[in-house]
């Protein structure tokens, strides 16, 4: 089976598996969605913003900072893998 040319363009090793992509202009990370027999390279994550620090020990302000994104991308989350806020609450968040 040939490997899919996405998946090269994209400089990700396999489906659904994000990456960060430092030298892109704009977006942080890059991953190839395959739901079924759908394919998409999303890019998604604004460049230098860090998303959620680490769980452990977390300050008030940072969870709810968390509980803000969450709460305001919820509907765009539920949509699933192939939406760019599914990825960036998996991975940033």
């Amino acid at each position: 089976m040939a490997k899919d040319p996405r998946l090269e363009r994209a400089g990700v090793t396999g489906f659904n598996k994000p990456k960060r992509t430092p030298g892109h202009k704009t977006k942080s990370h890059v991953v190839v969605a395959k739901e079924g027999d759908k394919v998409k390279t999303i890019r998604f994550g604004q460049q230098g913003v860090s998303g959620s620090p680490k769980r452990e020990n977390e300050s008030k302000a940072n969870a709810a900072r968390r509980a803000s994104f969450k709460a305001r991308h919820a509907k765009n989350i539920a949509k699933g893998k192939m939406s760019a806020a599914y990825w960036s609450d998996k991975v940033k968040w």
